[in-house]
Order: C-alpha cells, then structure tokens, then sequence
C-alpha cells in the first residue's frame, strides 16, 4: 500500500505539464525574434544614424553660413587726458550684427573622399546589421530545435518509464503470489524511481529550453517567468538538402555576411588612403560676409555731448593654404595608411582561407551525421526489438529482472542517442546555412 501511494504520488508529478498557450513553428519565432530582439532594434537604429550621414552636406561640399551679434559697452575715463576732445567720462555702447559664409571650394578631393567614405560607412552599418539578423535567426533556430530535443528525450524517458510502471504492478503480483521474490521487486521499483527522477529533471531541462528560447525572441517577461509555453509544431526528423561541397565554396566565397563585411573594411581603409593623400595638396577657401555697426556714445559729465554712429563693413576673402614642412607628418600618415590597407587585405585573405576551410569541414560533417543517424535509427530498431521479446520472456520466466534491465537500458540509451544525433545533425545543418549567406537569404526580408 505504501509503494502504490508513492507511485501514485510520483506519477502526479509526472504528468504534470506546463498549459500550451499556442502554436509556434521555427519560421514564426525566427520571425517574431527579428522583430523584438534589442539587438535588432539598435542595429536599426544604427542604419538610420549612417543614412542619414551619407549626405554631400556632411561631406563639406556646400558652404556654411553663420549669424552673430555682438553688444559692447565701454566707459573712457579721460579726466587726466589732454589730448582728447571728449574730455570727462565717456560712455560707448554699440551693436554689432554679422554674417558670414566659408565655402571650402577645393580640399585636394577631400570633399569626394568623405562622400565616398560616409556611403561606405553606411554600406558597413547594413553589413552590421545583416550579420545581427544572421545571429539572431541562427541562435532561435538552434535554440527551438534544442527544445524539440529536450522534448524529444522527455518522450523517450516517459515511454520507458511507463513500461517500468507496468513491469512493478507485474513484479507486485508475482510476489503476493510468491512466484517472485522481495529482491526482484526491489530492483524493479529502484528502476522505477531512477526513471522518476530523471523525468523530473528532463522536465526542467526542457522549460528551461523554452524560456532561453523566449528570451531570444524577447518574449514578455511575465511569459518567461510564467508556466504557460507555446506548442512547438516542428520536428527533429525534418528533411535536409543534401550539400554539393564545391556550391558551397562558392557561396561561401560570394554571400558569407563577415566576409564581405571585410570586404568593406579593406574599402574604408582604401578611402582613409586616399583622404590622407588629400591631405598633400593645397587648400582653397572663400570667405563672404557683412558686419554693420550701430553705436552711440555720450559724455557722463556734459549732457550736451551725446552722437550716435553707423557702419557696415563688406568682405570677400580667398585663403589658399598649402603646407610645405610639418617634419613629414602628412607623407608618414599616407605611408602608415597604406601598410594598414595591406594588413586589412591580409586579415580578409585569411579570414576567407579559413571560411572555405570551415565550410568544407561542416560538409564532410554533414555526410557524416547522416550516416550516423541512419545508422542509430537501425540500433534502435533492434534495440526495440530486443526489448519487447525481453519482456516476453521475462513473463515467460525465461530471464529474470536484471537482464530485462539491461535490454531495457539499450533500447532507451539508444533512442536518446539517435534524438541527440537528430539534433546535431541540424545543428551542423544550420551552421553550414549561416556560413554559407543562405540564412541571411532566407531571413533578410
């Protein structure tokens, strides 16, 4: 009586399951994560600070026209002054507005170069942005299949598990008929709570999986923390395309999302190259402006003496600049410039080997997996097999309740193993996706 009430009590525990508060598919949380994730939104927020700094006006191309104004006020004692004829305490006030426009009508092309180098700025905010999205899909992705795994191992120590619940009723009867004896029992009803415990603890484990996978969706908080998760529709056994291993070097070299973001940087320090160059040739500036002045002065001792003035003054100046020695400084940073532009082309010609080394890593991988998978799934089937005609003859008395054990831990080791080899199969799936450009394809829209 006391083992049925444990059992019952552990079998509550069991078959308790978090409510599924609706259906979502790879696809939807890949979507939804794109859409939430703060990674995302600041990437976006990032593109739209480069946009609207790719312009001929940041570059300096059209002039700058500036308004001042200026109120001064002075008092000149010339009590002791002789040579004046404002002799006394003299007040002056004046008002001084201005206008003035700098154009910068040649800078050696710098103007050019900048404009070139914000596009190119821009070009490198999107590549950023297009690399974010790319982690993001990539992780919820291998975040939700982790989930179905998780889901996956709990069905296969639940399906265990229920056939361990029927051999201790089996094992139970056969001991109040004395056909079986306490120890027989005891190591059933040990297997019995083995299971219990590690169903518990898969239980656990894949909640946890769905609220990692809620938070790379930036789910709200209360979903997160809450017992209410969505029913994933998808599945481990899904069909994969087989991979042409020379298409995917080619992919690789042509969509991969950090090489061409390299690519962009051996770009920009092209451009820093050429702006330092800039630099050698002279500088011509035009300067228009007007000043007018309003003024009044008047004498602190004598009321009688009191004038008002007013004048403007005109200006158009040319300033041609042109540096003939600053100690080689401007021909240094041209140098410097260029050996960071081949360092930059080195770090791509690496980055590119190491790509295409990877890619074709991952492809023979894949085969690999594959094949392991076929062949877990043949095990399995044995596995099952050998376990059901176990349990045959264990009614039969032909074997007893620990080589029943035995068969019983193969066929469940094996279908753990074969969902586990499930998941990283597309694990490796997706990897070769993301290095190949195909994920970023997929998601960029």
């Amino acid at each position: 009586m006391r083992t049925l009430t444990l059992s019952l009590l552990i079998i509550s525990l069991l078959s308790f399951s978090s409510i599924a508060q609706e259906k979502l598919s790879a696809k939807q949380a890949v979507i939804e994560a794109l859409e939430n994730n703060f990674q995302m939104q600041i990437s976006e927020k990032q593109v739209e600070i480069a946009e609207k700094n790719n312009s001929w006006s940041e570059a300096g191309l059209f002039p700058t026209v500036e308004l001042s104004a200026s109120l001064n006020n002075t008092v000149v004692d010339n009590t002791n002054n002789p040579f004046t004829f404002t002799p006394g305490l003299i007040y002056n006030r004046s008002l001084s507005p201005g206008i003035t426009a700098n154009w910068n009508i040649f800078t050696g092309l710098g103007v050019k170069i900048t404009k070139d180098r914000l596009a190119q700025l821009e070009e490198q905010s999107n590549g950023n942005a297009n690399t974010i999205l790319e982690n993001t899909a990539y992780d919820v992705l291998t975040a939700y299949y982790n989930c179905l795994m998780q889901r996956a191992q709990l069905n296969n120590l639940e399906e265990v598990f229920s056939t361990t619940k029927l051999q201790v009723a089996y094992e139970e009867k056969r001991t109040d008929l004395g056909q079986s004896n306490k120890l027989a029992l005891a190591q059933i009803q040990n297997q019995f709570y083995s299971d219990s415990i590690n169903i518990i603890q898969q239980r656990i484990d894949y909640e946890n999986a769905l609220r990692n996978l809620l938070l790379l969706m930036n789910a709200p908080q209360e979903d997160i923390e809450g017992s209410k998760f969505p029913t994933l529709t998808d599945s481990l056994k899904i069909e994969l395309e087989p991979i042409d291993e020379d298409v995917l070097v080619d992919q690789v070299t042509e969509n991969n999302q950090n090489l061409k973001n390299q690519m962009i940087n051996v770009e920009l320090q092209r451009t820093n190259t050429q702006l330092q160059r800039s630099f050698l040739y002279p500088t011509l500036n035009l300067q228009l402006g007007a000043s007018p002045s309003f003024g009044d002065f008047r004498s602190l001792s004598d009321n009688n003496l009191e004038a008002e003035t007013q004048q403007i003054n005109y200006f158009a100046n040319l300033n041609l600049r042109y540096t003939l020695f600053n100690n080689w400084k401007n021909k240094r940073a041209v140098e410097v410039s260029k050996i960071q532009e081949e360092i930059t082309q080195m770090n791509t010609e690496e980055l590119k080997k190491q790509l295409v080394t990877n890619s074709i890593n991952l492809s023979k991988q894949f085969i690999v997996r594959n094949k392991l998978v076929d062949v877990a799934s043949t095990n399995v089937n044995y596995a099952q097999q050998a376990f059901e005609l176990g349990q045959k003859r264990f009614k039969l008395g032909a074997i007893n309740s620990i080589e029943l054990a035995q068969l019983r831990n193969a066929y469940l080791n094996a279908k753990l193993n074969y969902t586990n080899l499930l998941f990283q199969r597309i694990q490796t799936y997706l990897e070769i996706y993301r290095i190949s450009g195909n994920l970023l394809l997929t998601y960029n829209n």
